[in-house]
């Protein structure tokens, strides 16, 4: 099979589909590997090393989009490499299509197969493509919001972890997932009061025996988010319903009850934010103020330390490109009833149900898809 990467153009985006290593398994199962100059470039991953993994080396997006029958990505295609797909390619990458209708119609109308990291699943109920990016970004999200704490940054001027004799920042987790568990190892490690908030009595269980008393649980209701939003000097959205929108958790009224300069991170942003104050950012200009809040609402959070996350990702994704490259991307898709919930567009059909009923678009069941 033919395989491209092209060179991620979302702003900052640094991280790229495949390293030399997962060429290397490609290219020695005789499949061709096409990667676009510079690609691995902010990865700290040279032309030269793609090159000796046995990679052919391409100049601009153009060859991969017209030769490649398989299209390995990060991130969402942007409009520009929407246009460019066609049918009986298969493009596998991050898509997060429920709050973005534009892209979604654009996907529709190129008759491609497209495939999302963050909608296949494991024998266990589990995300595994996604599962790596939500350890980054629940890791970032206290280093962030600590930065932004700082006065200088429109903040409190509130060092999280505190000092002797000066309490420290109140953190308060929206969802004991993935990123929620990581947020607040992360903010514990440097000395904040943590607070995780869930609707799971199982999820929060799960918190008090991982963390203890360090930790603070609490049952998430609306009244209980109303006290201890306001209550936040950082507040973290990580709260994920799979394929779906993410829920307007915090209202416009509990973002104006919090003190001023204190900060929002929304984790869920991907999937249209947990708040209702919450749009999208980029890492060139990362943050916004509501009502004295300053927001960070940043779409590719991992991409800041694109090394970490481009090789944790790839240790994930690789068997499953492997799988679509040697099988044929139908037959894995048929035989692997997970893969096959990655499915998301196939032909001009919306597959994925949460994206369909996000959208209020026709749902076609993958198998009848593919039929």
């Amino acid at each position: 099979m033919r395989i491209g990467v092209p060179k991620e153009i979302k702003d900052h985006e640094y991280r790229v589909g495949l390293v030399p290593s997962s060429v290397t398994e490609l290219t020695a199962q005789g499949h061709e590997v096409m990667i676009e100059n510079g690609a691995g470039v902010g990865a700290g991953l040279s032309d030269d090393a793609y090159a000796a993994a046995g990679a052919k080396m391409v100049d601009g997006p153009d060859a991969i989009f017209d030769d490649a029958e398989l299209i390995v990505k990060v991130k969402e295609p942007l409009p520009q490499e929407r246009k460019r797909l066609k049918p009986g390619q298969v493009l596998f990458t991050y898509l997060h299509l429920a709050p973005d209708p534009v892209q979604t119609r654009d996907l529709i109308a190129s008759g491609a197969t497209c495939i999302a990291y963050e909608t296949v699943t494991s024998p266990s109920g589990a995300l595994p493509l996604l599962t790596p990016m939500s350890e980054v970004a629940g890791r970032l999200a206290p280093q962030v919001g600590a930065h932004y704490l700082e006065k200088a940054q429109g903040g409190r001027g509130i060092l999280l972890g505190g000092v002797p004799g000066v309490p420290p920042a109140e953190v308060i987790v929206l969802g004991g997932g993935v990123s929620g568990t990581h947020a607040a190892t992360i903010a514990l490690g440097m000395g904040a009061t943590v607070t995780v908030v869930d609707r799971s009595a199982e999820v929060l269980r799960r918190i008090a025996v991982q963390f203890g008393s360090q930790v603070r649980t609490l049952f998430s209701t609306r009244d209980a988010l109303r006290q201890v939003v306001a209550r936040a000097d950082l507040l973290i959205g990580a709260v994920l319903v799979p394929g779906a929108a993410a829920p307007k958790l915090v209202t416009r009224k509990m973002v104006a009850s919090m003190k001023g300069g204190s900060v929002l991170v929304d984790i869920a942003i991907d999937q249209g934010g947990c708040s209702e104050t919450s749009r999208p950012t980029t890492h060139s200009e990362p943050t916004y103020v509501v009502d004295g809040v300053v927001h960070y609402c940043v779409t590719n959070m991992p991409g800041a330390v694109a090394r970490t996350s481009t090789f944790a990702l790839n240790n994930v994704t690789l068997p499953f490109v492997l799988a679509l490259a040697n099988k044929g991307w139908r037959d894995a898709l048929r035989q692997d009833d997970f893969l096959r919930q990655g499915l998301n567009i196939h032909a001009g059909k919306v597959t994925c149900r949460p994206v369909a009923e996000a959208q209020g678009l026709p749902y076609t069941p993958a198998e009848i898809a593919l039929a």
